[in-house]
């Protein structure tokens, strides 16, 4: 009688890209099997979930993977003992394991509360060291295999070159095709070289437009020299150096595809002619949101989706709806605009995936100690050294900074854009005594009055500027009163300014260039407002340059350097 043959053991393949150049395996070929025709296009699905949505809305995302078989999901805004809780509840009742993803830009704590949350990228595009931002990576993967995930919807490899771009900004690391490409390898680098696979976003490039594709349809004029030479630059050598996914935009790009009001999700020359064909990706293509306004503007909900799959793209991300989807795509196969054998390739694309990340040894997430694996003591230092190395010096009139404490020298603390006292504040006020103030954005002349009269009495006057969130914004909304307050404590000669906040803010506030001292430092999380305290003092070096062009006082590259902690009663050499 003869034996059936041995099932051979799976070698994992270094890089995702690997194992996608021969989707043959035992478990893949057997998983894929067990589908019916309807559930190998499921598989290209994945669907949003939240963890802080309730019962009903939990009932719903269960429904869609019980019924309907999807692939995977993008998990939001929630918790994460919740959200472990869900996955291993979504996971025990799907057919094939789910490939479970976010879009963590900043970490989960972009997502999660009681989490991490790493600097967005413009900080990054500040800091020198690279091996930072490949830190950054590595420590973002471990929390991501910690609550059961695989795939992260980052770097943001687009080069920021409008300082006008309402979606883009302070998540791309600069406006320096070079620079953003070095850091995004980094970043990727370290999450794939930890079992996570990055995604870079958004091809063929979003960062030259004025338009929130959330919202409308964004049109590209460029010709194809210039989009060879600066916006598809970071994507050919992420793909070169084996990035794992490629997340395409919803933008119309009239050289590339002059079909009218065509998003590059749905365009067959983009998404295959592009980006498979001439630069040579052959990892997982994933659209961006299907429910965004830059596609269902001028598609409807199944047209779509079924265009993205004929174009080329392996994953639909955030539907509008499953059912509706799954059948305009049958319809699409039954016209023969795309072959149930092309659905199949994918979906074994997929299930290799699957496989790769360790989803045919689906374990359970272990809830034990889960909040403290998600804040590690090696996440706080990676915050700190990112932002120390980040901060960057712009103004440093009469060496002002660092600042000599003299006896008898009155120092004020101003927190603009504050209800309450800052951390900026309270780090300052470790290193000397002070009086600490605090105003609104949003204050009217009567209050910013009275505070300037105040003011006069001291000898420096230490600013902390803040918008409205904890993450950076394009419009940080003071008041008219509020700006010229702070016009007013740039032109006294005695105020070292610090924003807390998006480098495109400085915009919003005439007359800034004019401070004694204006550090930038990016964002207002802890970590940062500590710096900012420990530089004013030389307690550390400034080393941040500047990643865009600002205006026409601060430049792609500026940024005062001292190279070595500052010593009081020493005279540095300053440079630009």
């Amino acid at each position: 009688m003869e034996r059936p043959a041995a099932r051979e053991a799976y070698v994992r393949p270094t890089s995702l890209i690997s194992a996608l150049q021969d989707s043959s395996s035992f478990w893949v070929d057997s998983v894929f099997n067990t589908l019916t025709p309807n559930e190998r296009i499921a598989q290209l699905i994945v669907i949003e979930a939240f963890s802080d949505q309730g019962p009903k809305y939990e009932a719903d995302v269960l429904n869609l993977i019980e019924r309907y078989k999807v692939g995977g999901i993008i998990f939001f805004q929630g918790g994460p003992v919740r959200q472990a809780i869900l996955t291993n509840k979504y996971q025990a009742a799907s057919k094939v394991p789910l490939l479970i993803s976010m879009d963590a830009e900043t970490g989960i704590g972009m997502r999660l509360d009681s989490t991490v949350q790493y600097p967005f990228q413009q900080m990054l595009g500040a800091v020198a060291d690279n091996g930072l931002i490949h830190s950054m990576g590595a420590q973002v993967a471990y929390e991501f295999r910690r609550l059961g995930m695989h795939v992260n919807f980052a770097p943001v490899a687009d080069i920021n070159n409008n300082p006008n771009n309402p979606i883009i900004s302070y998540r791309s690391f600069g406006e320096n095709r070079l620079d953003v490409t070095a850091k995004s390898l980094a970043f990727m680098r370290g999450m794939q070289e930890n079992d996570i696979i990055a995604v870079a976003k958004h091809f063929p490039g979003h960062g030259d437009t004025d338009v929130d594709s959330h919202l409308d349809l964004p049109v590209i004029p460029f010709n194809r020299e210039r989009l060879d030479s600066m916006e598809l630059y970071p994507f050919q050598e992420l793909i070169n150096h084996g990035v794992g996914g490629v997340m395409v935009a919803h933008m119309h790009i009239p050289q590339l595809d002059s079909s009218a009001n065509l998003p590059s999700t749905l365009s067959k020359p983009i998404v295959t002619g592009l980006l498979k064909k001439e630069l040579g990706f052959d990892g997982l293509i994933f659209t961006d949101a299907m429910v965004m306004k830059g596609v269902t503007k001028y598609f409807e909900p199944g047209v779509a989706e079924a265009r993205a799959l004929v174009a080329g793209n392996d994953v639909l991300e955030r539907l509008n709806s499953v059912p509706i989807a799954i059948k305009a795509i049958q319809a699409a196969i039954e016209r023969g605009e795309i072959t149930q054998g092309e659905i199949d390739r994918r979906c074994k694309r997929i299930l290799t995936a699957k496989q790769w990340v360790g989803l045919d040894n689906y374990t359970p997430i272990d809830l034990s100690n889960l909040y403290q694996d998600l804040n590690p003591v090696a996440a706080d230092s990676t915050n700190r050294a990112i932002a120390e190395a980040a901060l960057t010096l712009l103004n440093n009139k009469k060496n002002i900074v660092p600042l000599r404490q003299k006896r008898g020298l009155r120092i004020a603390t101003v927190a603009i854009g504050a209800r309450r006292t800052m951390a900026f504040q309270r780090e300052v006020k470790e290193r000397a005594t002070t009086t600490d103030f605090i105003i609104s954005r949003k204050a009217k002349a009567k209050e910013t009055k009275k505070l300037w009269q105040k003011l006069q009495q001291y000898d420096v006057v230490l600013v902390g500027l803040y918008g409205p969130s904890i993450r950076p914004s394009n419009n940080l909304g003071y008041s008219k009163e509020a700006r010229e307050l702070v016009q007013k404590l740039a032109s006294s000669n005695k105020a070292v300014i610090t924003l807390f906040d998006n480098a495109y803010a400085l915009n919003q506030f005439p007359g800034i260039e004019k401070s004694q001292g204006l550090i930038l430092a990016y964002q207002p999380h802890f970590h940062a407002q500590e710096a900012a305290a420990k530089l004013i003092f030389g307690k550390i070096p400034a080393r941040g340059k500047l990643p865009v062009t600002v205006n026409k006082y601060y430049s792609y590259g500026d940024g005062i350097s001292k190279d070595k902690p500052i010593i009081p009663g020493l005279n540095p050499i300053a440079s630009r």
